[in-house]
């Protein structure tokens, strides 16, 4: 199988956060057209966890995520109701596993992408440009549910 690399998930970034505003509505059209089930799939966790702040940030790292397969020249299908449905289960117990074990490997394995695994648990810890670091339920919050993203479109590749 093929995966994203660091450098992929880095050009992703520069280009992503150097677009303009219309270059990157653009990208936005582009990816919620391909993968239309899957963002609606992301974006009802800001919901289900009832955390506002959840919202934006799971907007750009699904951006930050899409393009790093693009960047890597993977082009998954369409994530379908159904995968998700199939796919839960399983990832719940892999949850439960992890957090008991607090075992990195076990989630890079599940989700084929060990980079974009890494990457995701570097950047919930990390501050951002201002200082700011998220507190500890967002930063989990986020991670899950990328996490899930980040395994789907894995399972989705030809």
């Amino acid at each position: 199988m093929s995966h994203v690399s660091i450098g992929h998930i880095e050009a992703a970034i520069k280009k992503v956060d150097t677009l303009d505003e219309s270059a990157l509505d653009r990208l936005s059209e582009a990816q919620t057209t391909a993968q239309p089930i899957l963002l609606g799939y992301v974006m009802s966790a800001a919901q289900e966890y009832n955390n506002p702040e959840l919202e934006s940030l799971l907007i750009y790292y699904f951006t930050i995520v899409l393009e790093s397969f693009a960047q890597a020249g993977l082009h998954p299908k369409t994530v379908t109701d159904e995968q998700i449905d199939d796919f839960e289960e399983p990832y719940f117990q892999l949850l439960d596993e992890y957090f008991e074990k607090e075992e990195d490997q076990v989630l890079e394995d599940f989700a084929d992408q060990p980079d974009l695994v890494k990457f995701m648990a570097m950047e919930i810890g990390m501050e951002d440009a201002d200082g700011v670091s998220l507190d500890d339920e967002t930063a989990t919050q986020l991670f899950i549910v990328i996490l899930a993203m980040i395994s789907l479109l894995s399972r989705s590749l030809d």
